[in-house]
């Protein structure tokens, strides 16, 4: 097994030993014996519906283990003083069975007084939400409230692509197409406002954010700026050296896709007309390797391409020295951690997207959105964080409903959460761990193919909770370990997303009814608790997908699943090239020119598409290095140019103004 292979509980292997307990080992018994009675007792009685808490949980078979251990000892004695009289009476048939009476009681209270107790512990709990299916709780939010927007298009990811080392990563070209990435996001960008073009979509997107927050009914200002948090984990501690080139033994994980960062970087500075100087783009807690870099800064040079470190052609991000949040334990549960800083571009920038990717996570159990701010702050990897976590570095699980949760923090501070214009995820390649390349998933919509996906939403609780649903409905416990048929290994499949309670933080961040006993959440700690940040609920079931708006009610979850059509993968792989030509100016209003490469001298031609895929224009290109497209007759939106020569096909897109 490799280095991957972590947690699925080492926890039970302590429970199958048979050595005597020391004397540690007998004072815990009994402290926690007792304590585990008294505090039972005294919360149930008063209310008996607390015995569905996770703290009663523990308490109770503490409790019931203990009391069995000491009933042994009473009954046993019991019987002893019995057959001592039956003994005066010379009644030795009783007296052998009084004494098997209390050989058997006693030695049943020695052997159970600690196994039971910790075999109670150690059994992983299997997720069960207590609401079950389409039992929404909390507010919707978005200009269509509640809505998520699932596009799925296996021609975003070459199905042919291996992971197993650089030369044939997901992030390269080759394995995932830009033009189809750029063709996804703006359908879900589109569907996410119910707007006819992008301009209008993202003008709705920012007017709804500063309606909601009290800025009055205005799109974008030119002086704005905006801050686009990614996930880069892998380069956490690299890019200051060689260049910023990632070391060939670096082992693949996946992060944020260059090709949707790219297609987000599309929209804003062609669409919503954002300044690139007013854009940042990385993660705090690594940098960007040069692979990113590069491939970013071809396109748009002038984004700030952000790190923490003093490296060669990045933004070096400045630490503030205001206080960025509070967490709402007050210390209780994260005991080396009261409150943490973020650097002065995220803290005043005036919009925040977030552009995580989907996968599972060992501490976590999931890593979207919420988790993605973990690399937000200004300390070296917030470890401090963890104890806030369900699975606290390995060191005990915290499952089941009620508990204080760290994500609800993160979701509901005004400079994360609550600054987020709107949440992008990159599910393309998705994953099990963290800390893991790429799988194909099994299930239906990807039938043994790259998940190939992307969500969109502006509602931070709904989009999570359809994350959740999708994870959970690909790993299970069936499918824990397949053989991965790109490349003949075996992989291990990692079951993190099926924790009870795994979905207790957005339970909680769609309503103050689920906060825990003692905990008001109050990121700021301005006396103002937050409100409900979204919608919660799952789907009817993992084959048709509905949520509760899908079934006609007027409260919920919204999904629309957008299922592109599929080419053939290796066709439209191998007939790709995106140096056959360059569009230029993109967005254009009357012309555009192209740059054609005289390397093959086959004749070309060239189609221009519309979104709805129907050919708008269309003729024969001159053998020259250059021609000129009128674009006049166009209606202002995005198109994508189709250029044919001799076997090899190049598509991009571009934006008449």
């Amino acid at each position: 097994m490799d280095q991957n292979k972590i947690f699925k509980t080492d926890q039970s292997n302590k429970s199958s030993k048979k050595n005597k307990m020391s004397l540690w080992q007998k004072i815990s018994f009994w402290a926690l014996g007792v304590g585990g009675l008294v505090w039972f007792l005294i919360r149930v009685i008063p209310k008996p519906s607390r015995a569905n808490y996770p703290c009663m949980k523990v308490a109770f078979p503490l409790a019931s283990s203990f009391i069995l251990y000491i009933s042994g000892f009473f009954i046993s004695a019991f019987f002893l003083k019995k057959a001592h009289v039956k003994i005066k009476e010379q009644k030795y048939r009783i007296v052998i069975l009084m004494l098997f009476i209390s050989t058997f009681s006693i030695s049943f209270s020695l052997i159970n007084k600690q196994g039971n107790v910790i075999a109670s512990n150690v059994e992983i709990p299997k997720f069960n939400d207590p609401l079950g299916p389409n039992k929404p709780i909390g507010v919707g939010k978005g200009i269509i409230p509640g809505r998520v927007v699932w596009v799925h298009n296996p021609d975003a990811t070459n199905e042919n692509c291996t992971n197993i080392n650089q030369s044939d990563a997901y992030w390269l070209e080759k394995n995932s197409n830009q033009s189809t990435v750029d063709e996804m996001l703006l359908e879900a960008i589109l569907k996410i406002t119910g707007k006819e073009s992008a301009e209008e979509a993202w003008n709705g997107i920012f007017r709804y954010f500063n309606n909601s927050h009290n800025k009055g009914d205005v799109g974008y200002l030119q002086d704005e700026t905006i801050f686009i948090k990614i996930n880069a984990v892998t380069a956490y501690n690299g890019a200051t050296s060689n260049g910023g080139k990632q070391p060939a033994s670096t082992q693949i994980e996946y992060d944020t896709t260059p090709q949707a960062i790219l297609a987000m970087l599309k929209h804003l500075v062609n669409v919503a007309k954002v300044p690139q100087k007013n854009i940042y783009v990385g993660d705090p807690i690594a940098d960007l390797w040069d692979h990113v870099y590069q491939y970013l800064h071809t396109e748009f040079p002038d984004v700030n391409y952000v790190t923490r470190r003093s490296t060669a052609n990045r933004y070096k991000l400045t630490a503030s020295s205001v206080t960025g949040i509070y967490y709402s334990d007050k210390g209780t549960v994260m005991t080396d951690v009261k409150s943490h800083k973020f650097f002065k571009e995220m803290m005043e920038a005036d919009y925040l997207i977030n552009i995580p990717v989907m996968k599972g996570h060992r501490w976590g159990g999931v890593t979207f959105f919420a988790k993605n701010h973990f690399g937000s702050n200004t300390t070296d990897g917030s470890w401090q964080l963890h104890k806030g976590l369900m699975n606290p570095d390995d060191n005990g699980m915290r499952y089941g409903y009620g508990l204080y949760r760290v994500f609800v923090d993160l979701m509901g501070n005004k400079h994360l959460g609550g600054n987020t214009l709107i949440y992008f995820m990159d599910a393309l390649w998705s994953t099990s761990y963290e800390h893991q390349r790429p799988q194909k998933f099994k299930s239906a919509p990807f039938n043994n193919d790259w998940s190939s996906s992307i969500l969109i939403s502006l509602d931070p609780v709904a989009i999570e909770s359809v994350g959740i649903d999708i994870l959970q409905k690909e790993f299970t416990e069936d499918s824990e370990e397949i053989i991965d048929n790109t490349n003949g290994t075996k992989v291990d499949r990692f079951t993190f997303v099926q924790w009870d309670g795994i979905d207790d933080y957005l339970h909680q961040a769609a309503s103050s009814d689920y906060w825990p006993e003692g905990i008001t959440y109050d990121p700021e700690n301005d006396g103002t608790p937050i409100g409900s940040l979204g919608v919660h609920e799952h789907w009817n079931n993992a084959t048709e997908m509905q949520y509760s708006k899908n079934l006609g009610n007027d409260n919920g979850i919204e999904l629309v699943l957008i299922k592109q059509k599929k080419e053939t993968a290796i066709k439209r792989f191998s007939n790709r090239n995106n140096d056959l030509f360059e569009i230029y100016p993109n967005p254009a209003n009357k012309n555009i020119s192209l740059k054609i490469s005289t390397e093959n001298k086959h004749s070309k031609n060239y189609k221009i598409i519309d979104l709805k895929g129907k050919v708008v224009s269309s003729q024969d290109i001159a053998n020259i290095d250059a021609t000129t497209i009128d674009i006049r007759d166009l209606k202002s939106g995005i198109y994508f140019l189709q250029v044919n020569s001799g076997s090899t096909t190049s598509t991009k897109s571009f934006i008449k103004e």
